[in-house]
């Protein structure tokens, strides 16, 4: 990913949360096809004393054999996690140096974190119904009634986990570039997140709060 120093996001903690927020990541991993994307929410997990990635697949999803197939030595397979944030067009128009010049051109804000690493495929029942638990957990955290793994009969579940295979990433490098209008002036700052709250919507003023964290002083 081409990052230019402006937008280079380097605060670890940031990086984290981003993909704590918006967990779904792209997984883009290579195989005898060629080149493949698979949308998959991962989570973070700490058990061993090291940050990993953990997410799941269907088993139908033969993605979990091209990794295998094309790393038979270690079982693990060089990968690209893609995490998405809020993003969006901005218009020449919230510039008020643009009404003084005319001299804007459009562009497009937002937040992205890539997360390279080692993936491997785990096919243990254990493992899959403690990520799933985590998984769950984390996502129902927030519901006034939360569901619970527990909540669904004992057989149903142990039925379902041999048609899942479980993903864990060793984390080798995290890269991130927030581009939300640092590269403009204060006024023009101002004017995007003044546009942006006035167009409304969840992804205009998640925008527009991204850009006030960043407005100069």
């Amino acid at each position: 990913m081409h990052i230019p120093r402006t937008f280079k996001q380097a605060d670890s903690d940031k990086l984290k949360a981003l993909i704590v927020k918006y967990p779904l990541a792209t997984l883009i991993s290579y195989s005898d096809a060629g080149l493949e994307a698979n949308h998959i929410p991962f989570i973070f997990d700490n058990a061993q004393g090291v940050d990993v990635l953990q997410g799941h697949v269907a088993k139908a999803n033969k993605v979990w054999k091209t990794l295998s197939n094309n790393n038979s030595d270690n079982n693990n397979a060089d990968v690209l996690l893609v995490f998405s944030g809020p993003n969006g067009y901005i218009s020449p128009n919230h510039y008020p140096t643009k009404q003084r010049t005319g001299r804007a051109v459009p562009t497009w804000n937002y937040v992205a974190v890539h997360v390279k690493g080692s993936l491997k495929c785990i096919h243990d029942d254990a493992w899959i119904l403690s990520h799933i638990t985590k998984l769950s957990d984390q996502h129902e955290a927030g519901q006034s009634n939360p569901w619970s793994v527990n909540d669904a009969p004992s057989e149903y579940i142990q039925k379902m986990l041999p048609a899942i295979v479980g993903l864990e990433l060793d984390i080798v490098s995290i890269t991130g570039q927030w581009k939300v209008s640092q590269n403009q002036p204060h006024e023009n700052q101002l004017g995007v997140i003044s546009g942006l709250v006035d167009e409304g919507g969840f992804e205009s003023l998640a925008m527009a709060d991204l850009v006030s964290q960043y407005v100069e002083n």
